[in-house]
């Protein structure tokens, strides 16, 4: 019962990521800029993280999902159930905000359901370093910070919902930001076309920079020997 409460948490948590993080952009992405679509995406995920995170550990993104995979946090069972839940809950949300732009009267500032793409600002190996970078960025704070604070209490929340920020300050005018397979996925369904073609790049990237992240954690993690920066914890002799 607890397990399937789990996979719920993952399926509404990244439905309601995609549908305001991506919906900002359809509604806002010229009027309002990169950085009220990067504010949205990292203000909808901090208030998730402290909604969700002490049933689910609000992953929200089948990267994350992946590192914590490889940090030996979960099964693969049930890893697997996260990125069904994931990628379902990102194509209903998607399926709504295509719904608002054919049937709602709403004008898609993005032109492309909110897509993530390459071609204009960004060549295909471009869009590759890029994503790596941004996902592992984003996917070590979370695993650095979850590792520090087990129940996603204090601040852990707002360095996650900080690090999801800046990836998109960074990624918007470029690729559109994925750093989620997830959120790639879903507005890429319902765009079809050139979308769907380049799906893949924003599937591959974001879980190679999540596998980086994962590896590189423990090396970075509090509590091997330092307490604070250039302070070496006291021996006991």
């Amino acid at each position: 019962m607890v397990d399937a409460r789990r996979y719920v948490a993952e399926f509404i948590g990244t439905l309601l990521l995609v549908f305001f993080g991506v919906g900002s952009a359809i509604a806002a992405r010229i009027e309002g800029g990169v950085v009220v679509v990067s504010l949205a995406f990292g203000f909808v995920l901090l208030a998730l993280v402290y909604t969700i995170g002490q049933l689910s550990g609000s992953h929200v993104n089948p990267a994350v999902t992946l590192g914590v995979l490889l940090s030996g946090k979960i099964t693969a069972l049930g890893a697997v159930a996260y990125w069904i839940a994931q990628f379902a809950g990102a194509a209903v949300a998607s399926f709504l905000l295509w719904a608002l732009v054919r049937w709602g009267g709403v004008n898609d500032q993005t032109g492309v359901l909110g897509a993530n793409g390459y071609g204009t600002n960004i060549n295909a190996g471009g869009a590759m370093l890029l994503e790596t970078v941004l996902t592992f960025l984003f996917v070590l704070v979370v695993l650095v910070v979850s590792k520090r604070s087990t129940d996603l209490s204090g601040f852990a929340g707002l360095a996650i919902g900080l690090a999801l920020g800046v990836a998109n300050l960074v990624g918007v005018a470029l690729t559109g930001a994925a750093v989620n397979p997830a959120r790639a996925f879903g507005p890429a369904i319902f765009e079809g076309g050139l979308a769907l073609r380049q799906l893949w790049v924003f599937i591959v990237f974001p879980l190679l920079g999540g596998v980086l992240a994962a590896l590189v954690a423990p090396l970075v993690e509090h509590g091997s020997g330092v307490t604070r920066i250039g302070t070496p914890r006291p021996s006991g002799r």
